[in-house]
């Protein structure tokens, strides 16, 4: 998606003239995306019973170096490709339209302009292991509901994390998943899945010809 159809998008839900939505946002570099971002978002599609899930391709991940990191219009259209037609699902380039590099300034802005819709930050359990090393990392958690969807080798590390610790009390069983969006922050779910074994990292490393 372009940032003049983002910005497009952006105005017209500021103004309302959006119906309300259950949204599952799944951030990322996409670099590349594959279809281990494909089986989080139809799982989370389907016990959260959200709308829609927008893959939100990051311009540059603060955590990463430049080293490696695709073009960004190469990284969005790989997300694209993970619709594969699929209606509910889309790729936007909203934080390079709202020139914003940060996840706690994404949702903060993405509240102020989509007022009538309800969010879902959705993260692979690799994410919950290190969200503690993002900016201002506890303020997502008051911003919208969080799913924490299982990665392979992670959910014990991340359940025994700093986040997790910290948002204890702020935990719901798997059952509340078609809640989730509408309770009122904080309030996060893990939801253990079927897992997927792809990876960015072994991609590109198949890629430049070396063993994953």
């Amino acid at each position: 998606m372009s940032s003049r159809r983002c910005a497009h998008i952006v105005s017209a839900h500021a103004l309302g003239f959006a119906p309300r939505r259950r949204i599952g946002l799944l951030g990322g570099s996409f670099n590349p995306a594959h279809d281990g971002h494909r089986s989080i978002a139809l799982e989370a599609l389907r016990r959260l019973r959200l709308d829609e899930i927008w893959f939100l391709v990051s311009p540059g991940n603060p955590l990463k170096r430049g080293d490696g990191m695709a073009p960004f219009a190469t990284r969005l259209a790989s997300a694209e490709a993970l619709r594969r037609g699929h209606p509910r699902l889309r790729a936007v380039a909203l934080e390079a339209s709202l020139g914003s590099r940060f996840t706690a300034d994404t949702l903060r802005a993405l509240r102020r302009r989509f007022p009538r819709h309800d969010w879902v930050w959705l993260m692979g359990a690799d994410n919950l292991a290190q969200i503690t090393s993002w900016r201002d990392w506890s303020s997502i958690f008051h911003a919208v509901p969080v799913a924490v969807l299982d990665r392979p080798a992670y959910s014990l590390k991340a359940l025994a994390g700093k986040a997790a610790r910290r948002f204890s009390t702020a935990r719901r069983g798997p059952r509340i998943g078609p809640r989730l969006a509408g309770l009122a922050p904080p309030a996060w779910v893990f939801l253990h899945t079927r897992l997927h074994p792809a990876s960015a990292s072994a991609i590109r490393k198949r890629r430049r010809g070396k063993p994953g």
